[in-house]
Formats: C-alpha cells, structure tokens, sequence
C-alpha cells in the first residue's frame, strides 16, 4: 500500500502542477487536498484487481489517480461547515480552512471534474468503449445512487429510523460504492469475464462495508492524532453507524466476518489475491 500510496502521490503531482495567473489559488487548493496524506486504498484496490489480469501499471495508475480525484473531492466537500464541519484532515487543516469555504467548494468541483477528463484520455485505455464504461460506472458510483446519495442519507440521518438495514445501505452508498468501482475498474480494463466480475464486486461490498465499521470504531475510540482528524464527532452529531445500533463489540465482530466474507469472494483468484486479502485483514484491525 505505501508503493502503491507513492506511485499515486507522483502522479497527482505531476496531473495537477501549480498555475500562475489569478486562478492559481484554486489550484493550489486542489494541490493541498489531493496531496500529502491518506492511505490511497481505493487506487490501491485498482492497481491490485487490475494485476490480477495483466493490466498495464500507467492504465492502472491513471485510473486509480481519477478515483482518488473524485475520493479527495468528496472529502473536500464532507468537511465544509454546511456538513461535517471539520477542520482537520490528513493531519492538516482541511481546505475550507487552509483557504475558504468558496475556494474549497471551488476545488472540489474541480477535482471531481478532472477525474473524468482523466478516465477519456487515450492513454487512460486503447479501447474508447472501455473508457465510456469506466466514465459511466465511476458516474453512478459517485453520483445520487452513489457516494451523494449516501452523503445525503448521513446528513438526514435525524430524520429516520437507524436500523441495520437503513445504516447498512447508507454505508453502501457513501463508502462502498466509490470502493466498488476501484475494484470493478481493474476487471474492466481487461475485459474480464462475468465470473471474476461478480467475484470482484462481492469482495468489494463487503470489504467497504468492513471498512466502515472500522472507521466509526475508531471516531469512537481512536486517538486523534494518530488518525490525523477530529475523533469522537458522530456521537455528538448523533450520525446512524452500525457501532450506534450493534456496541463496539459486537460491530467489531461484525467487521470481521464481513473481513473474511470478502477474502471469501477471492479464491476465484488463488495466490494472486494475496495482497487484497491482506487488505481485508488490514481494513479491521487499523488504527487510524
């Protein structure tokens, strides 16, 4: 994950260069939420589907760049005052504060912008039916039945039930969709068959789903400056999460089932897995 994690911090680098000029706050907005943090796990989970059928190390890496585009863009957005209102990310100030809201706004619409102006490049894939596939997917996982949808959810989320199912489909939508796609991508770019779709796509839904437990196990009980943002704010926002409805405990156990269920979804792939599996592992027992 660190290789796969410096790879894409080199190509964000290079994909997004400063400009002069009066738009040049904008771009070095998008520069200071794109760069220098995060674990790069949904360019990762790219890279690693995407060996599993051969697929060329410059493809994969521009696609998982435009993910990561469209994953840095939402949390551009997510913590804007009108909706999470944090300011820490990454161990820095978030975008809204290291400049303003209207930039940060600015540099969001700007980066998920460019992700697909990225996905239509040539280079991207030889294959233009290949590239309006990717652009089509990454637009429903990104969009109203997608990462919005679910944002949405969590920010009405005073005004419903929280159940385990409607939690189960927010967490879907706001986190597995994004992640799904990531995995999805790799086997599209090699035209991969049914069978190893599906296998991808299972593995995917139950790892984002494992992931995000473990996420709001950590706003729990997590050290804030181990995870480099605020800690202990869905409580206070009375956020639905799968640790309100199920305890600690019993979510943790949850997230590892959900764990190995996804590891499950991969012996479609032998040995050449290996690494992937060890994501499932790694996305329950982090700390941060």
């Amino acid at each position: 994950m660190q290789a796969a994690a410096g790879e894409i911090e080199a190509a964000l680098d290079m994909l997004l260069p400063r400009q002069p000029g009066p738009e040049a706050p904008l771009f070095e907005a998008m520069r200071h939420a794109a760069l220098g943090g995060g674990k790069r796990l949904r360019p990762f989970l790219t890279i690693q589907c995407g060996r599993l059928f051969d697929v060329g190390m410059a493809q994969l890496r521009q696609v998982g760049s435009a993910i990561e585009c469209v994953h840095v863009y939402s949390l551009v957005h997510d913590d804007l005052p009108a909706m999470d209102n944090d300011d820490l990310r990454h161990g820095k100030p978030t975008v809204h504060c290291a400049f303003d809201e209207a930039t940060a706004i600015l540099a969001g619409d700007a980066l998920l912008t460019f992700a697909f102006g990225l996905l239509v490049r040539p280079d991207t894939h030889a294959d233009p039916f290949v590239r309006c596939e990717l652009i089509a997917r990454l637009a429903a996982a990104a969009g109203a039945r997608g990462m919005v949808g679910g944002q949405m959810m969590d920010l009405r989320a005073d005004t419903y039930d929280h159940t385990i199912e409607t939690v189960t489909r927010l967490q879907r939508l706001k986190t597995g969709a994004l992640i799904a796609f990531a995995c999805e991508a790799g086997g599209l770019m090699a035209k991969a068959s049914p069978r190893a779709m599906s296998a991808l796509n299972g593995f995917a839904h139950d790892l984002g789903l494992a992931f995000q437990i473990t996420d709001d196990l950590l706003d729990v009980n997590g050290e804030e400056g181990r995870m480099g943002k605020a800690a202990r704010k869905d409580k206070g926002a009375g956020k639905a999460t799968v640790v309100e409805i199920l305890g600690p405990e019993r979510a943790r156990d949850q997230a590892r089932r959900l764990a190995a269920q996804a590891m499950h979804h991969l012996d479609l792939f032998d040995e050449r897995a290996d690494l992937l599996r060890a994501v499932a592992e790694f996305a329950v027992e982090r700390d941060h």
